[in-house]
């Protein structure tokens, strides 16, 4: 299995790629401007989109052709921004959080659904984010919530497309390694 990050400028692309590899998969990172057909020419099997430093509420724009990869029918996980952008792209409403979110936060999971199975219904997750998914888009389910982030997990109802505001590669979340072994499963 082949399992690529999406480098969007974040801290921690570098923790998402290392946790895949703890995971035996084969991996890598590739910059957020890749030509889709590269991609698809390198057999990847799916793509985690990585969390960044752009506000996607006016710098959207540094983000890349992230567009081009919600099309190539493969499996995508988008962490942070990326799954901001997610939400934004199929149609949702995505800006600043009315409470920016830092650090330790309580995650409570509404609908188990692949990528949160065999976790408990509450776990503690950490958070770097001043905006966030408003508002969900057509033909998408939410997945978890925290007390100041209503939209904190999601998934695509049809396609294999997850979105998640926390961080599950850094060791302060709970079930981090469980969350990112659920989406490989799911692949």
């Amino acid at each position: 299995m082949k399992v690529f990050v999406v480098d969007n400028g974040g801290q921690w692309t570098h923790r998402e790629y290392r946790v895949l590899k703890y995971l035996g998969v084969e991996t890598g990172i590739i910059e957020n401007t890749t030509p889709p057909e590269k991609i698809l020419n390198e057999g990847i099997d799916a793509l985690v989109l990585s969390g960044g430093s752009p506000s996607i509420s006016f710098e959207s724009h540094k983000l890349g052709r992230l567009g081009d990869y919600m099309d190539l029918g493969i499996p995508i996980l988008g962490i942070c921004v990326g799954a901001q952008f997610i939400g934004l792209y199929y149609g949702g409403k995505v800006g600043p959080a009315n409470i920016p979110e830092y650090g330790k936060t309580e995650i409570n999971v509404i609908e188990k659904d692949d990528l949160f199975f065999g976790l408990p219904d509450k776990f503690y997750a950490w958070e770097s984010h001043n905006d966030e998914v408003k508002e969900l888009p057509p033909d998408f389910q939410l997945l978890a919530s925290s007390k100041n982030c209503k939209i904190q997990a999601f998934r695509h109802k049809n396609k294999k497309i997850f979105g998640v505001q926390f961080h599950p590669e850094v060791e302060n979340t709970e079930y981090g390694k469980e969350i990112f072994q659920n989406f490989l499963k799911i692949i």
